[in-house]
């Protein structure tokens, strides 16, 4: 088949395997029923939150191990690589099952999924770019809404599978299921030839939206250009309330708007639902008006609903879910225009390592934005504060983009 009706077809397999690794999120659903578990089985003395360490591990081996997985794919290509990353994450949800405790959890879920995840995404993402030189933000975009609409998906999923079987039974199946998936799909996708274009397209014009680097940096020469701190900053800012918001939107919609449990696991919802929206529409956008003038609208959305969820009081239900839904519109957008943003300006060639070199940024308010939140809290009893201190950060983050345009011309 050519390579050009293919790439889609490739695309398609990129996404259900990004839809079986984004079930990392969904770690939130397993926590609460493995600790009762291991409490009445194993005699543990685990209260609420204290399996949070294994998704701690999950978020921040990831990310570093894509830059690893980076590497390999764009020497070696993804087939081999995906399908050794779909046995560390199906094999690290199955063998979940058999924990006796926390450590158990933690190399199982936390260092074998955290570590497939990495080796898988790297893959699914670098090379969806460089099969679409001529759609790069919308490649992207729907590459990581895939990875996004999980977390919408398999939490429903893993619940109904829990209620009705139990937990150790869910990390089986589910185990499994991911195994065969991932694995299975490495074999139906081809690495990208170098130097491919989809046949009627004749490479970037000038001036065109897209911005097409006429140079293949490698991550050493990247990380040599003062530029690439920029971005990687601006990322850090762009993502900063996203993170922020994903770890405590239950908790907030609770405390401060005065919702229901059930209530407030619909916000959390809703935050998935527009994070994922925007990663494709922004993707989209991208190509149309430029990765730069894209990362505004998402740091002016951002800004945005911090304000309304600093105003934000008891009963101000519309407010919050407003509020909600333009930081899952901010979140995704960034998330959704960066893999382009990145190829756009050190090429297509070394993607992979360079985004997860990249990712450094999304790493770090991984870890600020939930800090933030968590100590604001413990210190004034409220949230409100935080969004200050987040529209600081996008603020800082819409100046880099000023600062990146000043160096780009």
């Amino acid at each position: 088949m050519d390579l050009t009706k293919k790439r889609w077809f490739i695309l398609i397999i990129y996404c259900l395997i990004n839809l079986c690794i984004g079930s990392i999120y969904a770690w939130s659903v397993f926590s609460v029923p493995m600790e009762e578990f291991l409490n009445e089985t194993y005699h543990r003395n685990l209260s609420d939150g204290s399996l949070s360490i294994v998704f701690m591990v999950t978020s921040t081996l990831a990310p570093l191990v894509m830059i690893i997985g980076g590497r390999l794919n764009d020497k070696f290509g993804p087939r081999w690589l995906i399908f050794f990353g779909g046995l560390l994450f199906g094999g690290g949800t199955f063998a979940s099952g058999f924990a006796a405790d926390t450590p158990f959890l933690i190399a199982s879920y936390g260092i074998g999924c955290g570590a497939g995840m990495g080796l898988v995404y790297s893959c699914t993402i670098g090379n969806s770019i460089k099969f679409f030189p001529d759609k790069r933000g919308l490649a992207g975009g729907i590459a990581t809404a895939s990875y996004g609409i999980s977390s919408i998906l398999v939490p429903p999923i893993a619940s109904g599978l829990i209620n009705a079987i139990d937990v150790v039974h869910a990390f089986h199946i589910l185990g499994i299921a991911f195994l065969l998936i991932i694995c299975a799909g490495a074999f139906l996708v081809d690495q990208c030839p170098q130097g491919f274009e989809p046949a009627g397209w004749e490479g970037p014009q000038s001036g065109s939206a897209s911005n097409q680097t006429p140079s293949e940096f490698t991550w050493q020469e990247m990380i040599r250009t003062p530029i690439f701190y920029v971005m990687m900053l601006i990322l850090m800012c762009g993502t900063l309330s996203g993170m922020m918001c994903i770890s405590q939107t239950s908790g907030v919609a609770q405390q401060m708007i005065g919702l229901s449990v059930s209530t407030a696991a619909l916000c959390v919802s809703l935050l998935s639902l527009f994070n994922t929206g925007g990663r494709v529409a922004a993707g989209f956008l991208s190509d149309r008006i430029g990765r730069v003038h894209t990362l505004t609208i998402g740091f002016i959305l951002s800004l945005g609903g911090l304000l309304l969820l600093f105003v934000s009081n008891a009963n101000m239900t519309i407010t919050f879910y407003g509020a909600i839904a333009l930081i899952g519109l901010s979140y995704g957008s960034i998330m959704g225009t960066f893999p382009a943003f990145t190829a756009d300006r050190f090429g297509s060639k070394n993607n992979s390592v360079n985004y997860g070199i990249m990712c450094i940024g999304y790493s770090i308010a991984g870890f600020v934005g939930p800090m933030i939140m968590r100590t604001m809290y413990a210190r004034q009893g409220v949230y409100n504060n935080a969004f200050l201190v987040a529209a600081l950060f996008t603020l800082t983050g819409l100046l880099l983009i000023w600062i990146y345009k000043r160096k780009r011309t």
